[in-house]
């Protein structure tokens, strides 16, 4: 699947999963609308991680120095692309890795801002210079990663610390959204590395050329039910998913601004 579209799934699944939207499932509960609209920005960075193991992925360079270190050394653990990023134990070590981020925080001693969580700031800024990559927002310039990304990260940080609780759960809901949209592509993931499951050698000599399409020769899982990458069929999908997505970060502003989203069935009924 195509770095924005990982980026739009994973804003959407960040919507559905925590929005009270009537058209959401609100299944994780206690993020607020501020929550919803800066986590589906930060779930659409994490729903790019998993790609985090190329180094002329779209991320590489999204955050330069920073993204290209990064790069490199999630590409030399993980023995390359789609292997170890792209599997149950990916999924568990980013989401480590946002857990203990979580807890680095520096009390400030000053009245009104007073602890301030840094390690999900730091994740949140790597994190939001991906998807804004990955949409094609900041294109190829130096600067404006930077700088929305920071002043994002700082002024939840500041201004309401209490939003990073959500953070580990962000990052591992981004992850498996990832590992699902490449899942059903034709090349499939290797959900159980390290360890390598290829397929027997009966279905490779013409017989069982049906399930080959599904139990890959180097071992990966593949569902293929889009195809390719950037096939016809992955775009027709992912047009809706990303109406859901803005349509959800829409309604939760307005929320926040105090504007009345109650659903329109309501608002007639209270009318009449």
């Amino acid at each position: 699947m195509m770095g924005g579209h990982h980026a739009a799934t994973g804003a959407a699944a960040w919507v559905a999963v925590t929005s009270t939207a009537p058209f959401a499932f609100g299944w994780y509960e206690g993020v607020s609308h501020t929550g919803v609209v800066a986590g589906a920005l930060v779930c659409a960075g994490a729903a790019l991680l998993p790609d985090a193991d190329h180094h002329s992925g779209t991320i590489a360079n999204s955050l330069s120095p920073v993204s290209d270190a990064v790069v490199k050394v999630v590409e030399k653990l993980s023995g390359g692309h789609r292997k170890g990023t792209h599997s149950i134990l990916g999924v568990l070590a980013f989401t480590a890795i946002a857990w203990f981020l979580s807890l680095l925080s520096v009390d400030t001693g000053i009245d009104g801002v007073g602890t301030v969580l840094i390690g999900p700031g730091i994740m949140c800024v790597l994190l939001v210079a991906f998807a804004l990559k990955a949409l094609k927002i900041t294109r190829d310039t130096k600067v404006l990663p930077w700088t929305t990304s920071v002043t994002l990260a700082a002024l939840i940080a500041v201004f309401a610390p209490e939003e990073w609780f959500w953070m580990p759960f962000c990052v591992a809901l981004g992850c498996v959204v990832h590992i699902l949209g490449d899942l059903i592509t034709t090349n499939g993931v290797p959900i159980f590395w390290p360890l390598k499951f290829k397929s027997p050698r009966w279905m490779r000599d013409g017989r069982g050329i049906e399930l080959d399409s599904f139990w890959r020769r180097g071992g990966n899982i593949a569902l293929p039910i889009l195809g390719n990458a950037g096939s016809v069929r992955e775009w027709i999908l992912l047009v809706p998913i990303s109406l859901y997505a803005v349509v959800g970060i829409v309604w939760a502003l307005l929320n926040q601004m105090g504007y009345d989203t109650m659903p329109l069935w309501e608002q007639v009924t209270a009318w009449v």
